[in-house]
């Protein structure tokens, strides 16, 4: 099948190396303008944009698709191509009714959640975060409301105990990939299921605001967030004026002393952190201008007073 291709990320471009793979004649990709990255802030094409010149794809980086000149340069694509769908995949800009309409099959989303539950910019992190059970893969025909579009296949997967955004990122990515390359070849034959919009839930983007840790909530708690904004924007604490990344925590049934949330009780080479509800062990922290650390190298170049509380 001849498509165009819309994404950005790392997650989007494991679709669209499965697709070239299978065999799909991808004549267009649009993703996102190259932005800097890196200690040197250097301009980096996305892992999309970067799979597509591999293979040789014509690239397109609108700033916009609401604009008439974009329009019309997507349309003559779909003209002189005749390309039959648009799959998009974590593309980061809004598709406009006018694009939406340009392939005769439609445009076909993958979407990293089991819709309608968790739409919007931060499914997989969203997921971690409220403890659920599961999460998974949902393809949908695209409409101009957010993630609202009729249902084609939804592939559940578990979330483990130990799951990290990066860990269930991976996974979700090699299940979505695989999911467009089977139901692709079939699509004009797909029934398409509407969506309950009262079940739907909103995945909001996260912020460096949302991934302060809160002591006072219940360790659980923090402990899923920890694991949900792990690793970006990474869950952080203040600690002598600076953030101070946590990276890695296990729960513990509680300390002894004081309870006020924050307080740090140091043992031997482990460092326990009361909650509002139980307490916390660090296992791997990150404090401002350092790497990623152990507890036992952390304390082993810092010295700690007793009763220290992060805020």
């Amino acid at each position: 099948m001849k498509l165009v291709y819309a994404g950005t990320p790392e997650f989007a471009a494991r679709a669209l190396s499965a697709l070239i793979a299978a065999g799909h004649e991808v004549v267009q990709v649009l993703t996102q303008p190259d932005r800097p990255s890196g200690r040197g802030m250097k301009l980096t094409a996305s892992p999309v944009k970067q799979v597509a010149l591999a293979h040789g794809i014509p690239v397109a980086q609108p700033l916009s698709l609401k604009t008439p000149e974009a329009q019309a340069e997507l349309a003559d694509v779909f003209r002189e191509t005749s390309a039959a769908v648009m799959v998009v995949a974590a593309y980061g800009l809004i598709l406009p009714q006018a694009v939406l309409d340009m392939p005769r099959l439609g445009c076909v989303n993958i979407h990293a959640s089991l819709l309608p539950r968790w739409r919007g910019a931060a499914p997989i992190q969203r997921a971690i975060e409220a403890g659920d059970a599961e999460t998974g893969i949902t393809l949908m025909r695209m409409e101009a409301g957010l993630d609202t579009g009729p249902m084609l296949r939804r592939l559940p997967l578990p979330i483990l105990p130990d799951d990290t955004c990066a860990s269930l990122h991976d996974r979700l990515a090699e299940l979505g990939a695989a999911a467009i390359v089977d139901v692709l070849p079939g699509l004009a034959q797909c029934t398409a299921e509407p969506q309950d919009a009262a079940l739907a839930t909103y995945a909001a983007k996260i912020s460096k605001v949302d991934a302060r840790i809160d002591w006072r909530l219940p360790a659980a708690v923090i402990a899923r967030r920890i694991r949900a904004f792990n690793p970006a924007p990474g869950a952080w604490t203040e600690w002598q004026g600076q953030p101070l990344k946590i990276w890695r925590v296990e729960g513990v049934e509680g300390v002894e002393g004081s309870t006020l949330p924050g307080t740090l009780h140091l043992m031997d080479e482990s460092l326990r952190v009361a909650c509002g509800e139980g307490a916390l062990q660090i296992l791997e922290l990150q404090a401002a201008g350092s790497k990623r650390m152990t507890v036992a190298a952390f304390l082993a170049g810092r010295a700690i007073a007793p009763g220290t509380v992060w805020s």
